[in-house]
């Protein structure tokens, strides 16, 4: 399993993604779950991905190599960010024309989504969540982000602080929670993290780190988190009921 979030505030573009990747308790391995397109001054984009890592990384090959679109469409050339998500839809529906047969028949399910984020010159900044079946949602300021892979535990930090009008570093700071809560609840989400920021209209990747067990600041955060929710409970009163 793994688990992605993307965040679309006024100011710019959160991506965060986990990869662990695992076939059983006995294997359990790390694999890069967020992709970045850059060609500064031009175009920011951004690719997270959760579902079979063979389906995955197939579509990922497609957008790379042009093999989508009979015409080499590119996340590098398309015009809009529209058109990117419909091109990574395209590419899962050609991975399914290929393969869905084959995984079928060996009783292995076709599942794979992915969060496409980014900019283009000229256009907006926008946030896509593309389904199994090549379809799309999009963010929007009244619901800024999105989740794909095992979102439940990471869902209520979000919902209870993030808004459109959130600032960087403070949806930053939801976002590593957010994934602190999974990693805690979910054995098959784990370190290391990819992280990528960028800011709306700048048209240059802001920051991309990749965030590992020692990391001094995330190590930090998850402690205050702690002490902090700890402290939070002790600090309500006690209910008045009797028993």
């Amino acid at each position: 399993m793994t688990y992605c979030v993307g965040m679309l505030v006024r100011d710019g573009l959160i991506a965060l993604a986990d990869t662990r990747t695992n076939a059983g308790v006995d294997h359990v391995s790390s694999v890069t779950k967020l992709h970045v397109w850059e060609q500064p001054g031009e175009r920011v984009l951004m690719l997270m991905t959760a579902g079979n890592l063979a389906i995955t990384q197939s579509v990922v090959s497609l957008l790379d190599e042009g093999g989508a679109m009979d015409d080499g469409t590119t996340l590098m050339n398309v015009p809009t960010m529209f058109e990117a998500a419909r091109l990574v839809g395209a590419a899962v529906r050609e991975v399914h024309r290929r393969d869905a047969e084959a995984l079928g028949k060996q009783g292995v399910d076709f599942v794979a989504s992915f969060l496409l984020g980014g900019q283009i010159a000229g256009r907006r900044l926008r946030l896509f969540m593309i389904y199994t079946a090549g379809n799309f949602i999009e963010a929007t300021p009244e619901t800024p982000y999105l989740q794909i892979g095992e979102t439940k535990y990471g869902k209520p930090i979000i919902d209870r602080v993030l808004t459109f009008e959130t600032g960087l570093r403070e949806a930053l700071k939801c976002a590593l929670l957010s994934m602190d809560s999974t990693l805690k609840s979910n054995i098959s989400v784990g370190l290391p993290l990819d992280l990528a920021i960028y800011e709306r209209d700048s048209l240059k990747l802001g920051l991309q780190r990749r965030i590992t067990e020692d990391d001094g600041y995330f190590g930090g955060l998850r402690k205050k988190w702690t002490d902090g929710l700890a402290a939070a409970v002790a600090n309500i009163p006690d209910p008045d009921w009797t028993w």
